[in-house]
């Protein structure tokens, strides 16, 4: 996959010491030329694959709460983090991230370790990429949880129309747009996100979580990104979610005639993906007659907020399948 040319960085070792309840061991794996993609990979190298992907401005620092009663419940649990986010490589250039280049890291990861009967779950940009995935190499997945995540999706001439009065919306908005208690829309966040002067991946998270986080793990989301040239995964990615709703219809059209069983944990406190839950229903052929469950008290990040709650509803589910 080519990309245009631009500097390729690794966030500092040292950044990563001591996090609280992070002490996984890092992986890697080659997802183009240059680009490593680390993970989280803990478990029975035997056991059923539980896959976990995160979204924007998050990592796999997300997942601390799930990935140990998977772990225990007998599933080899893999969590990477999206190239330009986490410990994974970070292209400098916000040009050098796409959304169809995120997709084909992703699968390039799946393929490159050969993940197969594969149970992903999916949030926020997790869904928006992996979902693609899935409709790009559906045998290799057995199952998809997702919860306050979304396929954006339209036909043309709707999906050039929405792509421009959207990023023209955030274009008018420019930096003003200073913090996060001034975002009303998704427009605010991509000029926030892309505009800012300041962008701050650790306060972003606690203005999506309900519960406090303490300044440790803030510092945890923020350690990815010590200055500006390790942000440009960050900035980029709210500007490229309506950049290819056409694909995202054509990817559409394949999800609706699967059967993988899909089962639903949105949270009751997310305003971004408030409602995609009945769209998923209504879309996935397997979401029929599955045991859906509204995540109560929890914001977007909802894995801070009910993480061991959804994994303990993961397994539950899992086991019956």
């Amino acid at each position: 996959m080519s990309q245009p040319k631009t500097t390729i960085i690794r966030t500092p070792a040292e950044r990563f010491e001591n996090l609280p309840d992070y002490p996984f061991a890092p992986h890697y794996q080659s997802v183009a030329p240059g680009i490593e993609m680390h993970y989280v990979d803990e478990g029975p190298r035997d056991g059923r694959v539980v896959l976990l992907l995160h979204g924007q401005p998050s990592w796999s620092y997300l997942y601390r709460k799930m990935i140990p009663p998977l772990v225990a419940a007998g599933y080899r649990v893999i969590a990477p983090d999206l190239v330009g986010f986490g410990k994974s490589d970070k292209p400098t250039a916000k040009d050098a991230f796409t959304y169809s280049g995120q997709v084909a890291w992703m699968r390039a990861f799946i393929e490159g370790l050969d993940l197969k009967d594969i149970n992903v779950f999916v949030q926020d940009w997790g869904g928006l990429i992996g979902l693609r995935v899935v409709a790009e190499i559906p045998q290799r997945f057995a199952s998809i949880i997702a919860g306050n995540t979304g396929l954006p999706a339209a036909p043309f001439p709707m999906s050039a129309i929405g792509r421009w009065l959207t990023r023209f919306q955030a274009w008018r908005k420019g930096d003003s747009i200073t913090s996060m208690d001034k975002i009303n829309g998704f427009p605010d966040w991509i000029a926030h996100a892309r505009y800012a002067r300041e962008f701050n991946p650790g306060a972003t998270l606690q203005s999506a979580t309900i519960s406090t986080l303490s300044d440790d793990e803030i510092a945890a989301y923020q350690a990815p990104f010590p200055d500006e040239p390790y942000m440009a995964g960050p900035r980029a990615m709210p500007w490229l979610v309506p950049s290819e709703l056409g694909q995202g219809h054509a990817a559409w059209k394949k999800l609706e005639k699967l059967d993988t069983p899909v089962l639903l944990v949105f949270s009751d406190s997310d305003p971004v993906t408030a409602g995609q839950d009945k769209v998923f229903a209504k879309r996935f052929k397997g979401a029929k007659g599955q045991p859906h469950k509204t995540i109560q008290n929890a914001g977007h990040f909802l894995q801070d907020d009910k993480g061991e709650e959804i994994a303990a509803h993961m397994i539950e589910w899992l086991r019956t399948l």
